[in-house]
Parts: C-alpha cells; sequence; structure tokens
C-alpha cells in the first residue's frame, strides 16, 4: 500500500469519525417512514437563497445527503446533476443537504465539480424532519402533498437516479 492511498485512507476515516461526532451532538429523532407527512423547514442554501416551507408546498421535492469526503456521494452527484438538469422545468425540485461540518468544504466541493443543485448544510431543523444520518448518500422523495413516497439508502446507479424523474407531475 503506498502512502497516498493510506494518506486517502485516513482522511476518509477522519471524515466517518468527524460526522459520528456531530450527529451524537445533534438531538436525537428519528428517521421518517415512507407513508409519513412531511413539512419542510425554512431552509438556507449556500449560494444564499432562503426557501421557506411554502416554497415546497405543493410541488414534488427530492432530497439527498451527501458529504463531501464521501466516495459513494461523489460517484453519485453527477447523477444528480443530469436528474436537476433533466428536472429543471418539470415541476420536480431538487434539494441536497451537506452533513459537512465545515460549510467552506461543502461549497469548495460544490464549486470544483460545477454543480447547480441547491445545497443547504444539515441542521437542528432538517434532522428534526429527516432524522440523523446512518448512511449517506441517502434520497428521499417526497409527493406534492408531502408525503415521504421514497427513502433510497445507499448509492444509486445513474439509470436508477434519473429515474427519479417519474415523481415530476404530469404535464397538462
Amino acid at each position: 500500500m503506498n502512502a497516498v492511498s493510506i494518506a486517502g485512507r485516513a482522511l476518509l476515516a477522519a471524515g466517518v469519525l468527524a460526522a459520528a461526532a456531530a450527529q451524537a451532538q445533534a438531538p436525537a429523532s428519528a428517521p421518517p417512514k415512507v407513508g409519513d407527512k412531511l413539512v419542510m423547514p425554512d431552509v438556507q442554501l449556500l449560494d444564499g437563497t432562503r426557501l421557506s416551507a411554502a416554497d415546497f408546498a405543493g410541488k414534488p421535492l427530492v432530497i439527498e445527503y451527501w458529504a463531501s469526503w464521501c466516495p459513494y456521494c461523489a460517484r453519485q452527484n453527477p447523477h444528480l446533476q443530469k436528474l436537476t438538469e433533466a428536472a429543471r422545468d418539470k415541476g420536480l425540485r431538487i434539494l441536497t443537504v451537506s452533513i459537512d461540518r465545515d460549510e467552506q468544504a461543502a461549497r469548495d466541493y460544490i464549486a470544483k465539480h460545477g454543480y447547480t443543485f441547491g445545497v443547504a448544510m444539515d441542521n437542528e431543523a432538517l434532522r428534526a424532519v429527516f432524522g440523523k444520518r446512518r448512511v449517506i448518500p441517502e434520497i428521499f422523495v417526497l409527493d406534492a402533498s408531502g408525503k415521504l413516497v421514497e427513502d433510497i439508502p445507499g448509492e444509486m446507479f445513474e439509470e436508477d437516479v434519473l429515474e427519479l424523474l417519474r415523481h415530476a407531475p404530469p404535464r397538462s
């Protein structure tokens, strides 16, 4: 094993431990179950946009939890970018939530990859709705009424991420 792979593994382990420590400090909240009606909290995006609960009402929503240090997220996020582009005019909202402890790490990651999906930092209000993370990436899908219709833990293939477009409202 070379020094680069040892350093990379040490960095990944440090990130996993940091996420665990952050979650240990968070108030315990049970994760939602498919079928639960959820109310989105107000969300501040990294670009400064503030979304209120009303901005989410009546629209299907795909929410992905990720971290800049997560190799599985790194493989899935390009697929989420493609979904974001495909969903742009279809009435399906995409929101991602970084669990990074350092907001600048999330900002740098998004800039480096040129992602355009909305990014919020995990916070108590989001944890109150979605519980604490036990796995990332994790995708939640809410229908237009706010009902949780899918909870998908772990990395997804591109075709499966793009298939989430089926949650867009039918065209009139």
